[in-house]
Protein backbone atom coordinates (compact mmCIF):
# COMPACT_ATOMS: atom_id res chain seq x y z
CA UNK A 1 0.00 0.00 0.00
CA UNK A 2 0.92 3.32 -0.88
CA UNK A 3 2.32 5.41 2.06
CA UNK A 4 1.42 8.64 3.39
CA UNK A 5 4.20 10.29 2.41
CA UNK A 6 3.38 9.29 -1.50
CA UNK A 7 -0.29 9.83 -0.85
CA UNK A 8 0.61 13.74 -0.37
CA UNK A 9 2.15 13.22 -3.46
CA UNK A 10 -0.70 11.81 -5.42
CA UNK A 11 -3.65 14.39 -7.97
CA UNK A 12 -5.97 15.05 -6.07
CA UNK A 13 -8.47 13.15 -8.34
CA UNK A 14 -6.63 9.94 -7.73
CA UNK A 15 -6.74 10.54 -3.78
CA UNK A 16 -10.39 10.54 -3.98
CA UNK A 17 -10.59 7.74 -5.58
CA UNK A 18 -8.65 6.07 -2.40
CA UNK A 19 -10.19 7.95 0.14
CA UNK A 20 -13.49 9.10 -0.49
CA UNK A 21 -16.65 7.82 0.17
CA UNK A 22 -17.65 4.47 -2.20
CA UNK A 23 -21.59 5.44 -3.09
CA UNK A 24 -20.76 8.61 -3.40
CA UNK A 25 -17.57 9.24 -5.35
CA UNK A 26 -18.77 6.44 -7.88
CA UNK A 27 -21.87 8.00 -8.62
CA UNK A 28 -20.20 11.19 -9.07
CA UNK A 29 -17.68 9.88 -11.39
CA UNK A 30 -20.36 8.00 -13.24
CA UNK A 31 -22.87 11.02 -13.35
CA UNK A 32 -21.52 12.50 -16.07
CA UNK A 33 -20.39 9.51 -18.02
CA UNK A 34 -24.03 7.78 -17.99
CA UNK A 35 -25.24 10.88 -19.19
CA UNK A 36 -22.87 11.00 -22.32
CA UNK A 37 -23.39 7.26 -22.62
CA UNK A 38 -27.17 8.11 -23.08
CA UNK A 39 -26.20 11.07 -25.83
CA UNK A 40 -24.15 8.56 -27.54
CA UNK A 41 -26.99 6.11 -27.85
CA UNK A 42 -29.31 8.23 -28.50
CA UNK A 43 -27.36 9.41 -31.17
CA UNK A 44 -27.59 6.22 -33.07
CA UNK A 45 -31.07 5.95 -32.24
CA UNK A 46 -31.96 8.93 -33.77
CA UNK A 47 -29.92 7.69 -37.33
CA UNK A 48 -31.64 4.79 -36.96
CA UNK A 49 -35.11 7.02 -37.17
CA UNK A 50 -33.96 9.08 -40.19
CA UNK A 51 -32.10 5.34 -42.05
CA UNK A 52 -36.11 4.22 -41.23
CA UNK A 53 -37.30 6.52 -43.70
CA UNK A 54 -35.66 5.04 -46.44
CA UNK A 55 -37.55 2.35 -46.11
CA UNK A 56 -37.97 -1.83 -44.70
CA UNK A 57 -34.35 -2.62 -46.52
CA UNK A 58 -32.53 0.06 -45.78
CA UNK A 59 -33.15 -0.65 -41.90
CA UNK A 60 -32.65 -3.99 -42.17
CA UNK A 61 -29.43 -3.01 -44.12
CA UNK A 62 -27.70 -1.34 -41.07
CA UNK A 63 -29.55 -3.84 -38.60
CA UNK A 64 -27.23 -6.41 -40.33
CA UNK A 65 -24.05 -4.17 -39.66
CA UNK A 66 -25.11 -2.94 -36.04
CA UNK A 67 -23.55 -6.64 -34.42
CA UNK A 68 -20.60 -5.39 -36.15
CA UNK A 69 -20.34 -1.75 -35.33
CA UNK A 70 -21.41 -2.85 -31.78
CA UNK A 71 -18.28 -5.49 -31.72
CA UNK A 72 -15.78 -3.08 -32.62
CA UNK A 73 -17.22 -0.09 -30.33
CA UNK A 74 -17.70 -2.21 -27.16
CA UNK A 75 -14.06 -3.77 -28.27
CA UNK A 76 -12.02 -0.33 -28.27
CA UNK A 77 -14.41 1.41 -25.73
CA UNK A 78 -15.30 -1.31 -22.86
CA UNK A 79 -12.44 -4.24 -23.61
CA UNK A 80 -9.65 -3.22 -24.72
CA UNK A 81 -10.43 0.19 -23.43
CA UNK A 82 -11.42 -1.13 -20.10
CA UNK A 83 -7.62 -2.50 -20.31
CA UNK A 84 -6.10 1.08 -20.75
CA UNK A 85 -8.13 2.08 -18.22
CA UNK A 86 -7.22 -0.55 -15.83
CA UNK A 87 -3.75 -0.51 -16.35
CA UNK A 88 -3.18 3.39 -16.46
CA UNK A 89 -5.53 3.58 -12.98
CA UNK A 90 -3.30 0.93 -11.64
CA UNK A 91 0.38 2.88 -12.56
CA UNK A 92 -1.45 5.89 -10.55
CA UNK A 93 -2.40 4.13 -7.73
CA UNK A 94 1.00 2.69 -7.05
CA UNK A 95 2.11 6.37 -7.53
CA UNK A 96 4.16 5.03 -10.60
CA UNK A 97 3.38 8.38 -12.96
CA UNK A 98 6.03 7.83 -15.25
CA UNK A 99 4.53 4.66 -16.35
CA UNK A 100 1.12 5.94 -16.57
CA UNK A 101 2.07 8.93 -19.10
CA UNK A 102 4.19 6.09 -21.24
CA UNK A 103 0.92 3.65 -21.25
CA UNK A 104 -0.79 6.95 -23.08
CA UNK A 105 1.51 6.10 -25.92
CA UNK A 106 1.30 2.59 -25.99
CA UNK A 107 -2.55 2.95 -25.98
CA UNK A 108 -2.24 5.22 -28.85
CA UNK A 109 0.26 2.19 -30.89
CA UNK A 110 -2.81 -0.75 -29.96
CA UNK A 111 -5.79 1.61 -31.27
CA UNK A 112 -3.69 2.12 -34.60
CA UNK A 113 -2.73 -1.92 -35.07
CA UNK A 114 -6.47 -3.24 -33.75
CA UNK A 115 -8.13 -0.19 -36.17
CA UNK A 116 -6.59 -1.04 -39.34
CA UNK A 117 -7.32 -4.73 -38.19
CA UNK A 118 -11.27 -4.26 -38.34
CA UNK A 119 -10.45 -2.37 -41.43
CA UNK A 120 -9.37 -5.10 -43.33
CA UNK A 121 -11.36 -7.78 -41.92
CA UNK A 122 -14.49 -6.28 -41.94
CA UNK A 123 -13.74 -5.03 -45.46
CA UNK A 124 -12.74 -8.40 -46.70
CA UNK A 125 -15.53 -10.49 -45.16
CA UNK A 126 -18.36 -8.46 -44.75
CA UNK A 127 -20.12 -9.76 -47.93
CA UNK A 128 -19.75 -13.14 -46.92
CA UNK A 129 -21.34 -12.18 -42.99
CA UNK A 130 -24.40 -9.84 -43.71
CA UNK A 131 -25.57 -12.75 -46.51
CA UNK A 132 -24.92 -15.46 -43.45
CA UNK A 133 -26.70 -13.52 -41.08
CA UNK A 134 -29.75 -12.95 -43.53
CA UNK A 135 -29.03 -10.09 -46.08
CA UNK A 136 -30.46 -10.49 -49.45
CA UNK A 137 -30.93 -8.34 -52.59
CA UNK A 138 -31.51 -4.27 -51.34
CA UNK A 139 -30.78 -5.51 -47.84
CA UNK A 140 -27.24 -7.05 -48.51
CA UNK A 141 -26.79 -3.86 -50.60
CA UNK A 142 -27.35 -1.53 -48.02
CA UNK A 143 -24.98 -3.43 -45.45
CA UNK A 144 -22.01 -3.42 -47.95
CA UNK A 145 -22.63 0.53 -48.48
CA UNK A 146 -22.91 1.29 -44.55
CA UNK A 147 -20.09 -0.81 -43.46
CA UNK A 148 -17.34 -0.08 -45.99
CA UNK A 149 -18.02 3.90 -45.14
CA UNK A 150 -17.95 2.95 -41.63
CA UNK A 151 -14.71 0.45 -41.44
CA UNK A 152 -13.05 2.24 -43.65
CA UNK A 153 -12.03 4.45 -41.27
CA UNK A 154 -12.26 2.47 -38.32
CA UNK A 155 -8.72 3.65 -36.94
CA UNK A 156 -10.57 6.53 -36.23
CA UNK A 157 -13.04 4.60 -33.53
CA UNK A 158 -10.20 2.94 -32.36
CA UNK A 159 -8.14 6.32 -31.35
CA UNK A 160 -10.60 7.83 -29.93
CA UNK A 161 -11.70 5.53 -27.17
CA UNK A 162 -8.32 4.50 -26.20
CA UNK A 163 -7.46 8.22 -25.90
CA UNK A 164 -10.67 8.51 -23.78
CA UNK A 165 -9.83 5.53 -22.20
CA UNK A 166 -6.65 7.01 -21.04
CA UNK A 167 -8.11 9.73 -19.43
CA UNK A 168 -11.22 7.81 -17.89
CA UNK A 169 -8.30 5.61 -15.98
CA UNK A 170 -7.18 8.73 -14.29
CA UNK A 171 -10.06 9.27 -12.73
CA UNK A 172 -11.48 12.17 -15.59
CA UNK A 173 -14.81 11.41 -16.46
CA UNK A 174 -15.87 14.74 -17.32
CA UNK A 175 -13.34 15.86 -20.52
CA UNK A 176 -14.90 12.89 -22.63
CA UNK A 177 -18.24 13.32 -21.34
CA UNK A 178 -17.86 17.04 -22.83
CA UNK A 179 -15.89 16.14 -25.96
CA UNK A 180 -18.92 13.49 -26.53
CA UNK A 181 -21.57 15.72 -25.86
CA UNK A 182 -20.01 18.33 -28.42
CA UNK A 183 -19.94 15.79 -30.85
CA UNK A 184 -23.19 15.11 -30.69
CA UNK A 185 -24.60 18.29 -30.96
CA UNK A 186 -23.28 18.37 -34.51
CA UNK A 187 -23.68 14.79 -35.25
CA UNK A 188 -27.49 14.78 -34.92
CA UNK A 189 -28.53 17.78 -37.69
CA UNK A 190 -25.35 16.51 -39.93
CA UNK A 191 -26.83 13.05 -40.07
CA UNK A 192 -29.72 13.78 -41.30
CA UNK A 193 -28.05 16.26 -44.08
CA UNK A 194 -26.10 13.77 -45.74
CA UNK A 195 -28.93 10.83 -45.85
CA UNK A 196 -31.08 13.55 -47.60
CA UNK A 197 -29.44 16.37 -49.36
CA UNK A 198 -30.67 18.95 -47.15
CA UNK A 199 -29.38 22.20 -47.67
CA UNK A 200 -26.10 22.06 -49.35
CA UNK A 201 -25.40 18.70 -48.59
CA UNK A 202 -25.26 15.87 -50.92
CA UNK A 203 -27.90 13.40 -51.21
CA UNK A 204 -26.02 10.25 -49.28
CA UNK A 205 -28.81 7.72 -48.63
CA UNK A 206 -27.31 5.36 -46.03
CA UNK A 207 -23.84 6.38 -46.65
CA UNK A 208 -24.89 9.61 -45.06
CA UNK A 209 -25.17 8.22 -41.88
CA UNK A 210 -21.36 6.84 -41.74
CA UNK A 211 -19.83 9.66 -42.99
CA UNK A 212 -21.03 11.82 -40.31
CA UNK A 213 -20.32 9.26 -37.75
CA UNK A 214 -16.53 9.72 -39.10
CA UNK A 215 -16.39 12.84 -39.33
CA UNK A 216 -17.50 13.00 -34.87
CA UNK A 217 -14.87 10.47 -34.16
CA UNK A 218 -12.20 12.32 -36.69
CA UNK A 219 -12.60 16.09 -34.56
CA UNK A 220 -12.88 13.93 -31.10
CA UNK A 221 -9.50 12.18 -31.37
CA UNK A 222 -7.82 15.55 -32.00
CA UNK A 223 -9.70 17.36 -29.25
CA UNK A 224 -8.48 14.16 -26.69
CA UNK A 225 -4.90 14.46 -27.85
CA UNK A 226 -4.71 18.43 -27.61
CA UNK A 227 -6.17 17.90 -23.50
CA UNK A 228 -3.45 15.17 -23.05
CA UNK A 229 -1.14 17.51 -24.34
CA UNK A 230 -2.09 20.13 -22.00
CA UNK A 231 -1.19 20.71 -18.14
CA UNK A 232 -5.14 19.93 -17.25
CA UNK A 233 -4.61 16.05 -17.75
CA UNK A 234 -3.58 13.83 -14.75
CA UNK A 235 -1.44 11.65 -17.66
CA UNK A 236 0.46 13.31 -20.24
CA UNK A 237 1.00 12.22 -23.93
CA UNK A 238 4.34 13.53 -25.02
CA UNK A 239 5.56 13.62 -28.37
CA UNK A 240 9.10 12.87 -27.73
CA UNK A 241 8.36 9.81 -25.23
CA UNK A 242 8.57 6.78 -28.02
CA UNK A 243 10.64 4.24 -26.81
CA UNK A 244 8.03 1.11 -26.40
CA UNK A 245 8.31 -1.40 -23.47
CA UNK A 246 6.46 -4.99 -24.01
CA UNK A 247 5.84 -4.81 -19.83
CA UNK A 248 3.52 -1.77 -20.61
CA UNK A 249 1.90 -3.33 -23.93
CA UNK A 250 1.59 -6.78 -21.40
CA UNK A 251 -0.25 -4.49 -18.81
CA UNK A 252 -2.85 -3.80 -21.05
CA UNK A 253 -3.41 -6.56 -23.26
CA UNK A 254 -3.22 -9.19 -20.22
CA UNK A 255 -6.74 -7.72 -19.30
CA UNK A 256 -8.00 -6.17 -22.46
CA UNK A 257 -7.08 -9.85 -25.03
CA UNK A 258 -9.06 -11.49 -22.62
CA UNK A 259 -11.73 -8.64 -21.97
CA UNK A 260 -12.18 -8.69 -26.34
CA UNK A 261 -12.77 -12.10 -26.51
CA UNK A 262 -16.13 -11.50 -23.46
CA UNK A 263 -16.84 -8.80 -26.61
CA UNK A 264 -16.83 -11.08 -29.12
CA UNK A 265 -19.12 -13.93 -27.44
CA UNK A 266 -21.25 -11.23 -26.93
CA UNK A 267 -21.82 -10.10 -30.49
CA UNK A 268 -21.12 -13.28 -32.01
CA UNK A 269 -24.50 -14.25 -29.67
CA UNK A 270 -26.13 -11.25 -31.11
CA UNK A 271 -24.66 -12.22 -34.52
CA UNK A 272 -25.99 -15.90 -34.75
CA UNK A 273 -29.51 -14.84 -33.29
CA UNK A 274 -30.00 -12.49 -35.84
CA UNK A 275 -28.89 -15.30 -38.32
CA UNK A 276 -31.36 -17.95 -36.89
CA UNK A 277 -34.40 -14.77 -37.06
CA UNK A 278 -33.24 -14.19 -40.51
CA UNK A 279 -34.70 -16.74 -41.92
CA UNK A 280 -38.07 -15.28 -41.61
CA UNK A 281 -37.40 -12.56 -43.65
CA UNK A 282 -36.04 -8.76 -43.17
CA UNK A 283 -38.96 -7.48 -41.60
CA UNK A 284 -38.06 -9.86 -38.99
CA UNK A 285 -34.51 -9.12 -38.77
CA UNK A 286 -35.51 -5.68 -38.58
CA UNK A 287 -37.81 -6.01 -35.72
CA UNK A 288 -35.70 -8.22 -33.65
CA UNK A 289 -32.45 -5.88 -34.38
CA UNK A 290 -34.88 -3.20 -33.22
CA UNK A 291 -35.86 -4.78 -30.03
CA UNK A 292 -32.23 -6.00 -29.53
CA UNK A 293 -31.07 -2.45 -29.69
CA UNK A 294 -32.57 -1.70 -26.24
CA UNK A 295 -29.94 -4.41 -24.91
CA UNK A 296 -27.35 -2.74 -26.62
CA UNK A 297 -28.42 0.76 -25.27
CA UNK A 298 -27.74 -0.93 -21.59
CA UNK A 299 -24.35 -1.95 -22.59
CA UNK A 300 -23.55 2.15 -23.56
CA UNK A 301 -25.58 3.17 -19.45
CA UNK A 302 -23.80 0.37 -17.61
CA UNK A 303 -20.60 1.25 -19.22
CA UNK A 304 -21.30 4.92 -17.96
CA UNK A 305 -20.96 3.10 -14.26
CA UNK A 306 -18.21 0.46 -15.24
CA UNK A 307 -15.70 3.05 -16.60
CA UNK A 308 -15.35 4.92 -13.16
CA UNK A 309 -16.33 1.51 -11.82
CA UNK A 310 -12.44 0.73 -13.36
CA UNK A 311 -10.75 3.47 -12.71
CA UNK A 312 -11.88 3.31 -8.37
CA UNK A 313 -11.05 -0.59 -8.25
CA UNK A 314 -7.80 0.13 -10.46
CA UNK A 315 -6.77 2.31 -8.32
CA UNK A 316 -7.09 0.76 -5.12
CA UNK A 317 -5.70 -2.63 -6.51
CA UNK A 318 -2.57 -0.44 -7.68
CA UNK A 319 -2.78 0.97 -3.97
CA UNK A 320 -2.97 -2.63 -2.31
CA UNK A 321 -6.72 -1.76 -1.16
CA UNK A 322 -8.06 -4.92 -1.99
CA UNK A 323 -11.16 -4.58 0.18
CA UNK A 324 -12.07 -1.44 -0.49
CA UNK A 325 -12.29 -2.57 -3.96
CA UNK A 326 -14.22 -5.47 -3.46
CA UNK A 327 -16.85 -3.14 -1.69
CA UNK A 328 -16.66 -0.85 -4.61
CA UNK A 329 -17.58 -3.66 -6.84
CA UNK A 330 -20.92 -4.72 -5.57
CA UNK A 331 -21.94 -0.90 -4.36
CA UNK A 332 -21.67 -1.20 -8.50
CA UNK A 333 -23.22 -3.86 -9.16
CA UNK A 334 -26.39 -3.27 -7.51
CA UNK A 335 -26.62 -0.07 -9.06
CA UNK A 336 -26.46 -1.64 -12.71
CA UNK A 337 -28.59 -4.67 -11.92
CA UNK A 338 -31.17 -2.09 -10.44
CA UNK A 339 -31.38 0.48 -13.70
CA UNK A 340 -31.23 -2.31 -16.12
CA UNK A 341 -33.88 -4.54 -14.63
CA UNK A 342 -35.99 -1.34 -14.71
CA UNK A 343 -35.63 -0.39 -18.41
CA UNK A 344 -36.10 -4.32 -18.93
CA UNK A 345 -39.47 -4.09 -17.48
CA UNK A 346 -40.63 -0.78 -18.74
CA UNK A 347 -40.28 -2.24 -22.55
CA UNK A 348 -41.23 -5.35 -21.86
CA UNK A 349 -44.84 -4.03 -20.85
CA UNK A 350 -44.73 -1.45 -23.60
CA UNK A 351 -42.55 -3.21 -26.67
CA UNK A 352 -44.47 -1.18 -29.09
CA UNK A 353 -44.01 2.25 -27.63
CA UNK A 354 -40.17 1.81 -28.42
CA UNK A 355 -40.80 -0.27 -31.59
CA UNK A 356 -42.81 2.01 -33.17
CA UNK A 357 -40.14 5.01 -33.01
CA UNK A 358 -38.24 2.85 -36.45
CA UNK A 359 -41.12 1.30 -38.11
CA UNK A 360 -44.75 -0.09 -38.11
CA UNK A 361 -44.56 -2.68 -40.57
CA UNK A 362 -46.68 -5.27 -38.49
CA UNK A 363 -44.37 -8.60 -38.99
CA UNK A 364 -41.48 -6.17 -37.93
CA UNK A 365 -43.36 -5.25 -34.66
CA UNK A 366 -44.46 -8.93 -33.84
CA UNK A 367 -40.86 -9.90 -33.86
CA UNK A 368 -39.59 -6.72 -31.95
CA UNK A 369 -42.46 -7.66 -29.13
CA UNK A 370 -41.79 -11.23 -28.63
CA UNK A 371 -38.27 -10.52 -27.90
CA UNK A 372 -38.69 -7.67 -25.46
CA UNK A 373 -42.02 -9.44 -23.58
CA UNK A 374 -39.04 -12.44 -23.36
CA UNK A 375 -35.98 -10.65 -22.28
CA UNK A 376 -36.55 -7.53 -21.31
CA UNK A 377 -38.01 -9.07 -17.72
CA UNK A 378 -34.08 -10.34 -17.72
CA UNK A 379 -32.09 -7.21 -18.24
CA UNK A 380 -31.22 -7.13 -14.56
CA UNK A 381 -28.83 -9.94 -14.85
CA UNK A 382 -27.39 -8.55 -17.80
CA UNK A 383 -26.70 -5.63 -15.62
CA UNK A 384 -25.22 -7.45 -12.87
CA UNK A 385 -23.18 -9.29 -15.26
CA UNK A 386 -21.91 -6.52 -17.11
CA UNK A 387 -21.41 -4.39 -14.05
CA UNK A 388 -19.03 -7.26 -12.49
CA UNK A 389 -17.48 -8.02 -15.80
CA UNK A 390 -15.84 -3.93 -15.72
CA UNK A 391 -14.88 -4.23 -11.97
CA UNK A 392 -13.17 -7.19 -12.85
CA UNK A 393 -11.13 -5.10 -15.07
CA UNK A 394 -10.43 -2.97 -12.73
CA UNK A 395 -9.09 -5.71 -10.61
CA UNK A 396 -6.93 -6.99 -13.56
CA UNK A 397 -8.37 -10.57 -13.68
CA UNK A 398 -11.26 -11.41 -16.36
CA UNK A 399 -11.46 -15.03 -17.02
CA UNK A 400 -14.51 -15.62 -14.81
CA UNK A 401 -16.10 -12.92 -17.21
CA UNK A 402 -15.55 -14.99 -20.31
CA UNK A 403 -16.20 -17.68 -18.99
CA UNK A 404 -19.92 -16.54 -18.17
CA UNK A 405 -20.00 -14.99 -21.64
CA UNK A 406 -19.20 -18.05 -23.15
CA UNK A 407 -21.91 -20.09 -20.93
CA UNK A 408 -24.33 -17.76 -22.20
CA UNK A 409 -23.41 -17.94 -25.91
CA UNK A 410 -23.80 -21.54 -25.56
CA UNK A 411 -27.35 -21.48 -23.69
CA UNK A 412 -28.45 -19.03 -26.14
CA UNK A 413 -27.05 -20.08 -29.71
CA UNK A 414 -27.77 -24.16 -28.92
CA UNK A 415 -31.04 -23.90 -27.39
CA UNK A 416 -32.08 -20.97 -29.52
CA UNK A 417 -31.23 -23.26 -32.99
CA UNK A 418 -32.98 -26.54 -30.75
CA UNK A 419 -36.14 -23.69 -30.57
CA UNK A 420 -36.06 -22.86 -33.79
CA UNK A 421 -36.04 -26.37 -35.62
CA UNK A 422 -38.24 -28.24 -32.82
CA UNK A 423 -41.29 -25.97 -32.98
CA UNK A 424 -40.45 -22.93 -35.27
CA UNK A 425 -41.47 -20.47 -32.68
CA UNK A 426 -39.60 -17.70 -32.59
CA UNK A 427 -40.37 -16.85 -28.68
CA UNK A 428 -38.63 -19.90 -28.04
CA UNK A 429 -36.13 -18.59 -29.45
CA UNK A 430 -36.29 -15.51 -27.41
CA UNK A 431 -36.82 -17.88 -24.52
CA UNK A 432 -33.44 -19.09 -24.47
CA UNK A 433 -31.85 -15.85 -24.98
CA UNK A 434 -33.64 -15.10 -21.34
CA UNK A 435 -32.45 -18.22 -19.96
CA UNK A 436 -28.54 -17.41 -21.43
CA UNK A 437 -28.55 -13.94 -19.84
CA UNK A 438 -29.93 -15.49 -15.83
CA UNK A 439 -26.38 -17.84 -16.22
CA UNK A 440 -24.29 -15.09 -17.55
CA UNK A 441 -25.28 -12.86 -14.65
CA UNK A 442 -25.21 -15.83 -12.08
CA UNK A 443 -21.80 -16.73 -12.80
CA UNK A 444 -19.96 -13.37 -12.96
CA UNK A 445 -21.63 -12.96 -9.29
CA UNK A 446 -20.77 -16.37 -8.03
CA UNK A 447 -17.17 -16.23 -8.93
CA UNK A 448 -16.66 -12.48 -7.34
CA UNK A 449 -18.73 -13.82 -3.79
CA UNK A 450 -16.31 -17.11 -4.31
CA UNK A 451 -13.17 -15.19 -4.14
CA UNK A 452 -12.05 -15.45 -7.27
CA UNK A 453 -10.35 -12.62 -7.59
CA UNK A 454 -8.00 -12.61 -4.25
CA UNK A 455 -8.37 -16.40 -3.26
CA UNK A 456 -10.29 -18.18 -0.80
CA UNK A 457 -14.09 -16.72 0.12
CA UNK A 458 -13.72 -13.63 2.76
CA UNK A 459 -16.68 -13.68 4.15
CA UNK A 460 -16.24 -10.65 6.31
CA UNK A 461 -15.40 -9.06 3.73
CA UNK A 462 -18.48 -9.90 1.96
CA UNK A 463 -20.52 -8.52 4.70
CA UNK A 464 -19.52 -5.50 4.82
CA UNK A 465 -19.60 -5.16 1.32
CA UNK A 466 -23.07 -5.79 1.57
CA UNK A 467 -23.52 -3.39 4.57
CA UNK A 468 -22.93 -0.80 2.15
CA UNK A 469 -24.51 -1.48 -0.47
CA UNK A 470 -27.52 -1.74 1.54
CA UNK A 471 -26.73 1.48 3.57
Amino acid sequence: MASELDRTRLDARTRALLEGPIPSTLLRLATPNVLVMLIQASVGLIETYFIGKLGTDALAGVTLVFPVLMLMQMMSAGAMGGGISSAVARALGAGRRADADALASHALVIGVVFGLGFTLAVLGGGPWLYAAMGGRGASLAAALTYSNVIFSAAVMVWLFNSLANVIRGSGSMLVPAIVTSAGALVLIPLSPCLIFGWGPFPRLGVAGGAVAVMVYYLVGTITLMLYLRSRRSVVHLSAGVLTLRWALFRDILRVGIVAALVTITTNLTIAITTGLVGRLGPAAIAGYGTGARLEYLLVPLVFGLGSPLVALIGTNIGAGQRERALRAAWTGAAIATGLAEAIGLAAAMAPRAWLMLFNTDPVMLDAGSRYLHAVGPFYGFFGLGMALYFASQGVGQVLWALLANLARLAIATIGGWLALHSSGNLSHVFLAMSAALTVFGLINAAAVAGGAWFGPTRWPVLRRAYAVVRD
